[in-house]
């Protein structure tokens, strides 16, 4: 039996995946949670074989929840589910330790599909997105973003969604010297200067589900 913990801040989003996946004989929902904090403290407390992560969640991102999971040595393994489908993010995730992503968009079947070969210790990409990744690769078309560390691209997308350094820092464990380091370096890569700049150029190249409502 598959056990399974699902990691989403939409109600209606684990609703159903729930209802997909609980259909297959192999497969149990072992448990929800409706933001990366508490899907860590699920994952440890119950250790399903396999998390289903949204990346886009308030607070603790899909970002950290993978990088902690990792760097904790748990067996449970991550599979991202998200509304993005650009290739440099997918590949900062893989990097940062996920075992799968796919779109939120992607058939039932391939669902269930990419469960079952990541429960079998394998790594599974929707078709689209590894299209997508194989293509960035042969024609050399990176986005802005390909330059950035896992770590500095979870600090823009924090930033791009308008979270202040002071939150940044307490939920990524790190000082506010940290993460001002983190973010002149991200700006400078990125060829910006300001987080209004930084979150319109995350739009545009996919990283934000909608544009972020930022004033300053």
């Amino acid at each position: 039996m598959i056990r399974i913990v699902l990691v989403d801040d939409h109600a209606l989003v684990r609703t159903g995946l729930r209802l997909i996946l609980e259909k297959q004989p192999d497969i149990e929902i072992a448990g929800e949670a409706e933001d990366g904090e508490r899907g860590l403290a699920l994952i440890r407390q119950i250790k399903p074989d396999i998390a289903l992560v949204d990346v886009h969640m308030p607070g603790v991102s899909g970002i950290e929840v993978t990088e902690r999971v990792r760097k904790a040595k748990l067996a449970t393994r991550i599979v991202i589910l998200t509304m993005v489908d650009e290739a440099p993010f997918p590949k900062r995730l893989l990097e940062a330790g996920a075992s799968g992503y796919l779109t939120k968009g992607c058939p039932a079947e391939e669902l269930v599909k990419a469960v079952r070969k990541v429960a079998d210790g394998q790594r599974y990409l929707g078709g689209d997105i590894a299209q997508q990744l194989a293509l960035a690769t042969m024609e050399g078309d990176a986005s802005p973003f390909e330059d950035l560390s896992a770590r500095e691209l979870e600090v823009a997308m924090m930033l791009a969604q308008g979270r202040a350094a002071k939150h940044i820092a307490t939920r990524l464990h790190l000082s506010e010297k940290t993460v001002a380091t983190y973010k002149a370096r991200l700006f400078e890569k990125l060829g910006i200067d300001n987080v209004v700049a930084l979150a319109h150029l995350a739009s545009a190249h996919g990283l934000l589900e909608s544009p972020a409502r930022i004033t300053a």
